[in-house]
């Protein structure tokens, strides 16, 4: 791709002005867009995938049978210069012989893309396009003209030359009455859809089907709201959602003229997920069945797919390499050859759940939404006679599936989880991860769309499972390997029995009282135990329209683990329903082993020492920096980061490891870009006990992991801080209290 920083934009002045345009006559219009359409029945090839192959013809076979076991039964193969020759061409011989409906992407090489004006580059291009048609024409669904067209450093095409292209290949196509599928924009910017279609229509050189690369991985989440299009403050003002995007990129080709729409590439790629949340691979496998969920429901879009089919970073099948693998140009460009051994290949989590969205919705008639576009997503299917609901909520929300529906309802349904697998068990959860719910008749069922009320789980906890708790007034969630264990936990931590011993039997006594107890499951363990006991009453007023401390403390514990962030693992939470005093509500965790506080270390630095247990202050500020900076990267603000909250523990290697405690004040954030005043007052907690010395190296390392310096701003939220505790201890409650306790001494 030299010289490619020199290669003309394809949004040229004219794009902008088609755009405009467009927009300014209301062209993208359309009421309630980010809602379903009614009633309207999905293709029997709906879902697809990208697959390519590798000289080894055993990865033809391999990648074929795996085809079959997915279910789907069309795929797009990309296709470029010289492959006629080579393994591409015995792999699409394969697939034709396996009766799969195909969707031929004709790639050109960067350089002949950026050189399509020249009259060489176009003769060997108009030959390369007769040679594909007279050898496989016949047997193609389509063929697809353009590659991610508004990705310069990634095509190389330019506005005009890409028309040049177009021209040469739909004469040629459409000569052989082979539908023809383009020009492929990616991601969801409609200025090019517009432009293009436009001068498609005047030349009169329009497509059978617009092609567009439905992404929305950057928002991460299938249903959120995209916060690039008008920025933070405006998301949910306009509601660009990925059902709204495909409904209205089906109204801008309609428009022109195009009758049908697909999204011949999307996925998302573990490493992008995992920069937010340790499951990547979980994740992904939840967002594949919600994104063709959704486009389903759209109505707007003929055909979907999944690529790459074959691929560490975004495969349904790992290829067993690491992400710096990877090639250097996006596969969602080209999809060159599958990499890696043939030994090494494996299922991702996504491809159960991908196989079971095929397996459930193709063919099937969509009849709307229940709920959407809120939180939680109910979506009415009907299929060989049975009326189907699939159900999940977003971002770590619960739904209880007994507040949803009837039991009787539900004792005549038949459940499947996100992979297919039969879901038996009394207590049915509604979360990330898709439910499907299958009646054996066409019947209405009553559905009642709320989620539970202020309340976080992390949905993929390996080995254990959520239990609901209601009993003799008292209601939470338990969290345990099986129902023996949350039976236990029931019977012998029951909050009904829950006493909170006098500060000489607790770990702390203060407002809370944290006290530790046997674990019911191992009594050679401890677990750890919290009660508010004391409740100041402007806290009283305040705390009266929160969810109970315990609730909190275990959603801000969820919140932790769901990003992958050390805390105290959750066990339990008990709160006494219609409790006025506040104070009847437990959370229940895990003890935590640890050597010390962050705060006991940097009290020790701050006296003069230079280690701590043989730990060099230079390598605790780095390994704490770096913890601090992924929590914040992460989008997760603390609010009580002091030094007592942070535990710390270590290995033989000197590799620290942190763990939070008392997380009932915490916020996490979806989106919203993370201020420098979140971080700060987070960080000025943390180091209060840390001389200044130590604050500057800190944070000096702790800013320079963003590339920017500790500059004297940053140093005066240090100094307020400062300030602020001094006031706190002099004539603030603290200070009263310490100077009442100093008088009674003196009378005494």
């Amino acid at each position: 791709m030299s010289g490619e920083k020199h290669q003309p934009s394809m949004l040229t002045n004219q794009v902008i002005r088609d755009g405009l345009g467009y927009f300014l006559t209301g062209g993208l219009w359309l009421r309630g867009a980010h809602l379903p359409v009614s009633n309207h029945t999905i293709p029997n090839d709906f879902i697809g995938v990208c697959v390519a192959t590798q000289d080894d013809p055993a990865v033809d076979a391999y990648v074929i049978t795996q085809l079959h076991s997915l279910g789907v039964k069309r795929v797009r193969l990309d296709f470029t210069y010289g492959d006629l020759d080579g393994a591409n061409a015995r792999f699409l011989t394969a697939l034709i012989a396996a009766n799969f409906h195909i969707n031929l992407h004709l790639v050109q090489p960067f350089n002949a893309a950026r050189h399509m004006l020249l009259p060489d580059e176009q003769v060997i291009w108009q030959q390369f396009i007769v040679n594909v048609l007279d050898r496989f024409g016949q047997h193609l669904q389509h063929i697809e003209v353009g590659s991610t067209i508004n990705r310069k450093r990634w095509s190389g095409y330019t506005f005009g030359g890409f028309l040049v292209a177009w021209a040469i290949a739909y004469d040629l196509i459409k000569g052989r009455n082979i539908k023809l599928a383009g020009p492929n924009v990616q991601d969801f910017e409609p200025i090019y859809n517009v432009s293009l279609l436009k001068h498609f229509k005047a030349r009169k050189q329009l497509p059978n089907i617009a092609s567009n690369n439905l992404f929305c991985e950057r928002v991460l989440e299938p249903e959120s709201f995209d916060h690039r299009i008008f920025k933070y403050h405006w998301t949910t003002w306009f509601d660009y959602n990925l059902i709204k995007k495909a409904r209205l990129l089906n109204k801008i080709s309609r428009d022109f003229g195009v009758p049908s729409l697909i999204s011949p590439v999307a996925f998302w790629a573990i490493y992008r997920i995992q920069r937010r949340y340790p499951d990547g691979a979980q994740k992904q496998a939840d967002y594949a069945a919600r994104y063709f969920l959704l486009l389903a429901a759209s109505g707007a879009i003929d055909q979907a797919n999944w690529g790459a089919f074959i691929c560490q970073r975004e495969g349904l099948i790992t290829d067993g390499l690491s992400e710096h693998d990877y090639p250097a140009l996006e596969r969602v460009t080209h999809y060159k050859q599958v990499d890696g051994k043939l030994q090494d290949f494996a299922h991702q989590p996504s491809f159960a759940a991908v196989k079971t969205c095929v397996q459930q919705i193709q063919g099937a008639r969509y009849v709307r939404a229940i709920a959407t576009a809120n939180g939680l997503e109910i979506h009415h299917f009907e299929k060989e006679g049975n009326t189907q609901h699939v159900l999940w909520t977003q971002n770590g929300q619960l739904a209880l599936l007994t507040e949803l529906y009837a039991q009787d309802a539900l004792s005549e349904a038949t459940i499947l989880d996100r992979d297919g697998g039969l879901v038996t068990e009394n207590d049915v959860f509604v979360t990330e991860s898709p439910i499907y719910i299958t009646w054996k008749t066409k019947v209405e069922i009553q559905v009642k769309p709320i989620l539970a009320k202020d309340l976080v789980i992390h949905a993929h906890q390996i080995g254990l499972r959520y239990f609901q708790f209601t009993d003799e007034g008292w209601r939470g969630l338990i969290l345990a390997k099986d129902a023996k264990d949350a039976a236990l936990i029931k019977q012998q931590l029951h909050p009904a029995h829950l006493l909170a011993p006098h500060k000489q039997g607790a770990l702390r006594h203060a407002r809370n009282a944290i006290w530790a107890v046997p674990d019911p499951r191992n009594t050679e363990q401890q677990l750890t135990v919290k009660q508010p006991v004391k409740m100041y009453p402007h806290k009283a007023l305040l705390d009266r329209f929160k969810p109970s401390k315990a609730k909190r403390s275990w959603n801000g514990a969820m919140e932790l683990q769901r990003r992958g962030i050390g805390t105290a693992a959750p066990v339990a939470y008990f709160e006494k329903i219609g409790d006025s005093s506040l104070k009847q509500n437990f959370y229940v965790c895990e003890f935590v082993k640890s050597v010390a506080s962050i705060g006991q270390i940097f009290s020790s630095f701050a006296q003069g020492e230079t280690t701590f247990k043989h730990l060099q202050a230079e390598e605790v500020y780095f390994q704490f920096a770096q913890f601090c900076h992924d929590m914040h990267g992460r989008l997760v603000y603390f609010r009580d980061f002091s030094g007592g909250n942070i535990l710390v523990d270590f290995n033989p290697q000197q590799q620290l490891t942190f763990s939070l405690i008392d997380t009932a004040r915490l916020r996490a954030y979806t989106y919203t870009p993370f201020p420098d005043k979140y971080r700060l007052a987070d960080m000025t907690r943390a180091c209060h006990k840390l001389h200044w010395a130590g604050r500057e190296r800190l944070m000096q390392i702790y800013f320079g992991m963003m590339g920017r310096q500790f500059s004297w701003r940053h140093r005066l939220a240090f100094y307020s801080y400062d300030v602020k505790v001094r006031l706190k201890k002099t004539i603030g409650r603290k200070g009263w209290k310490r100077l009442i306790n100093k008088l009674k001494s003196m009378s005494a």
